[in-house]
């Protein structure tokens, strides 16, 4: 009898504890847990809310590629003649126009064969006056019986050999100042030169070394490849133009090159192994921001902007009516029904239900009814903050 009453009194201790526990749970629960307010009733606080203002911006479709960035005229310098480097006359890294004067090979033995191609044009002169006057005595004679045929035969040809050595004679002169002016190798484009791979004194031969490298610089190119249904698609859109001439280029240090497009075309015909067509722009490039043998981005848009209104995504909420969000002026929520568009990085279009003028709840959204007064702070960008 005594072990049985003693469960009986532990039964009873244990549930008079876990009624206590109820108890105080129900009492915490009560102090803890904010009343809600009364609708409009006169102890409702009034709802504290993050408004930001909505973005109007183009909103056009673009597309990224990578591009590459090469010159549209570049010379490798190569002698055309032997002979030892006396002269550099530019400063490397320098900009040389067209015609400037850049190395100068040993002249004097060059000079000296113009020399010897000029006497010899002399001498072959001299010796066809004789012929001709000796010729045309011999064609008188021959009138008058006193020459014979042979001698009159020889004569003739005796002066035509003289006619060809003049001729060939200046023939020769020619080539030797062509020669001589081989000595001097101009820029045969203007642009950028580079280092000087041959210095002074070193020994040069015909066309085996290169001597600098010239590449222009502006107007310069960009050039990069899209699949041929993007080249489609892109010839149905615009017609005779291959491409829109809306484009920005991400430079490698991130600045965005938006220069203008001088001219731009594709390529003639589809790349058989990757199935896509080469594409080049021309820009102006007198800043020189673009420079040959870079690797870009380049986005390429419409040239007629698209714009429309972008919102953050967390001021979109949704019921069984569809999307809206709720606007605040002169510190009165609105719900507006709205119509959505695309989604860009994480902002949403919204095609309908708004102007550049409104400003949404983006933080708050839960707490609020459609025409209750509230307490709004406006939240800027980091641009609006500048």
């Amino acid at each position: 009898m005594l072990v049985g009453k003693l469960k009986n009194r532990a039964i009873i201790k244990r549930v008079i504890v876990f009624g206590l526990c109820v108890a105080f749970g129900w009492y915490l629960k009560g102090r803890l847990t904010p009343q809600a307010p009364m609708a409009g009733g006169m102890g409702a606080q009034t709802p504290y809310v993050l408004i930001k203002q909505v973005e109007k911006a183009d909103v056009s479709p673009r597309q990224t590629y990578i591009a590459s960035v090469e010159p549209i005229k570049s010379v490798n310098l190569k002698p055309q003649v032997t002979g030892y480097i006396e002269k550099v006359l530019f400063e490397e890294g320098s900009f040389v126009r067209e015609g400037d004067i850049l190395f100068v090979i040993e002249q004097e033995r060059y000079i000296a064969t113009v020399e010897l191609r000029q006497a010899e044009l002399e001498s072959a002169k001299a010796s066809l006056v004789r012929a001709e006057r000796d010729y045309k005595r011999q064609k008188s004679l021959s009138r008058q019986n006193i020459s014979s045929k042979a001698t009159m035969d020889t004569s003739e040809s005796t002066y035509l050999q003289a006619k060809a050595a003049v001729k060939q004679a200046e023939a020769n002169l020619e080539l030797a100042k062509i020669e001589l002016g081989y000595t001097e190798i101009k820029a045969p484009i203007s642009g950028q030169i580079g280092k000087a791979l041959v210095t002074e004194g070193n020994y040069v031969a015909s066309t085996l070394q290169t001597l600098a490298r010239i590449v222009q610089v502006n107007p310069i190119r960009v050039a990069f490849s899209v699949t041929d249904k993007e080249m489609l698609t892109m010839r149905q859109a615009y017609g005779d133009n291959t491409l829109p001439l809306s484009t920005e280029i991400i430079l490698p240090n991130g600045t965005v090159f938006t220069g203008k497009i001088r001219s731009h075309f594709a390529d003639n015909e589809i790349n058989a192994e990757t199935a896509t067509v080469a594409v080049y722009l021309e820009y102006d490039n007198a800043e020189q921001y673009l420079l040959p043998g870079n690797y870009v981005n380049i986005r390429i848009g419409t040239s007629e902007p698209k714009m429309a209104i972008l919102v953050p995504q967390e001021a979109l909420a949704q019921d069984e009516h569809g999307n809206y969000v709720v606007v605040v002026e002169n510190n009165v929520a609105e719900q507006r029904r709205v119509v959505t568009g695309d989604l860009i990085g994480e902002k949403q279009v919204v095609l309908e239900g708004l102007t550049p003028e409104d400003k949404v709840i983006i933080q708050g959204l839960q707490k609020v009814r459609n025409g209750q007064t509230v307490k709004a702070s406006l939240v800027k960008t980091e641009a609006e903050a500048e």
